[in-house]
């Protein structure tokens, strides 16, 4: 039995809490994941895990383990980068979740550049506007925009981006362009099934909010791109979203004497988990990548973000 490999299996199977899901994570069939765990039990001499029928979950010999194991593995992580220098590069599978919109139109056209700097490292990408238990998937890292609804989530800013009230041309031209935020209670607005329809303006320390209306509601930043591309409608969306368009005119600014909240783009990493080399470069690389697009200065820094502030529906 190669004892370390068994002991990454265990921290797996507990981190995911099953044989299962450990055996999907770690590319194995179910039958070696038990034998595994069976035979560093019997190596051990204890018991490291319970068995029931609502699953697994690790004894106190276990949990005692599980916390040494998981720390030895990110120290021989760091220990193994460190010996062959940081020129070497890094090795191995970095699995990263991104939500869709964004991952094809700013992460994917630069992976070539971080995939030539590290020739011995593989990447799973994850697209899904929605938000992913990291642990259960076995996700190192997670590129999320706006507010954090966990503030307990060990996560770093990369960026921060504006937003606007966005529409075609073609669209304009036919309902008009909209001159102060009341007139968009009149338009047809294109907005996500998630979120209120309460779009919230400042101008001059005031604050203004419109509620709109539209007969389009979509669950992903494909469908709201799509749909505003078809001159169905005007939009709330970050600057992010329709970066070419907006460059050549596709789409239009509208209300731009009005600012709307930023939007911010965080690298969240597993709760309880120290972040790996690999996650914590790739969001450095991100980070890069997102200021050079701005012309921005880089200063990394992994924060633990506070609640969201109070508030109405702005």
């Amino acid at each position: 039995m190669d004892r370390f490999q068994a002991m990454a299996t265990f921290v797996r199977v507990v981190e995911t809490g099953s044989f299962s899901a450990a055996a999907r994570q770690l590319n194995v069939g179910q039958p070696a994941v038990s034998k595994t765990i069976a035979q560093l039990e019997n190596v051990l001499q204890v018991s490291l895990l319970v068995r029931s029928t609502h699953g697994l979950s690790p004894t106190e010999a276990g949990l005692r383990y599980f916390e040494r194991a998981r720390a030895a593995i990110q120290e021989a992580d760091e220990a193994e980068l460190a010996a062959r220098g940081a020129g070497a590069g890094l090795r191995g599978r970095l699995r990263v979740s991104a939500a869709t919109t964004f991952a094809r139109l700013h992460i994917v056209p630069h992976l070539p550049r971080f995939l030539n700097a590290h020739p011995g490292l593989d990447i799973d990408v994850i697209l899904d506007d929605r938000m992913i238990d990291l642990i259960a998937e076995g996700v190192d890292l997670s590129l999320r925009m706006g507010a954090l609804a966990d503030s307990a989530a060990v996560a770093r800013k990369l960026a921060t981006g504006g937003r606007s009230v966005l529409a075609t041309p073609a669209y304009l031209a036919r309902a008009g362009v909209p001159r102060i935020p009341a007139d968009l209670a009149e338009h047809q607005a294109v907005t996500y099934s998630q979120q209120p329809n309460v779009w919230c303006f400042t101008r001059d320390g005031a604050e203004v909010s419109v509620t709109v209306h539209g007969r389009v509601r979509l669950s992903a930043a494909e469908g709201l791109r799509a749909a505003v591309l078809a001159d169905m409608g005007l939009t709330i969306a970050s600057d992010w979203m329709f970066p070419a368009e907006i460059a050549s005119g596709a789409v239009r600014r509208v209300l731009p004497e009005w600012s709307l909240p930023p939007i911010d783009l965080w690298a969240v990493f597993p709760t309880g988990r120290m972040a790996s080399a690999k996650a914590r470069q790739f969001a450095s690389f991100v980070e890069t990548v997102m200021a050079e697009s701005r012309g921005q200065d880089v200063s990394p820094a992994l924060i633990r973000p506070g609640p969201s502030p109070p508030g109405g529906r702005c």
